[in-house]
């Protein structure tokens, strides 16, 4: 999974970042790796709830508190032959020239 770090300043929604040529051939490049399996923006942190469940109670607080300006703005999830290809695709993902793209593996999926 790449996970696409912003910091809100200059944010677009979807249809801007599907109107952008790079972001377009990215998507190409990717899919005839076979690749890209699934990928979105997300909304803002202010939209976000929190929730908890404590003492069997559920707790719900707006938006996350962190001690970061930077949020997951956005993700991919990918299936790549190994690290070096995820690395490579996510060097090439066109907000890396500007947002850290953090990639965490999966967990394998157990098989029956």
């Amino acid at each position: 999974m790449l996970m696409i770090t912003d910091d809100g300043a200059g944010r677009i929604g979807p249809a801007e970042i599907d109107a952008q040529p790079e972001f377009m051939a990215w998507l190409r490049d990717v899919d005839s790796r076979g690749a890209r399996h699934a990928g979105t923006l997300l909304r803002p942190p202010a939209e976000a709830v929190t929730v908890r469940v404590r003492d069997g109670r559920t707790l719900r607080s707006d938006g996350p508190f962190a001690e970061t300006k930077e949020y997951v703005a956005g993700f991919e999830i990918l299936e790549c032959r190994d690290l070096d290809e995820a690395i490579a695709i996510a060097s090439t993902h066109p907000a890396a020239g500007r947002s850290p793209i953090e990639i965490r593996p999966f967990w394998p999926l157990e098989e029956d």
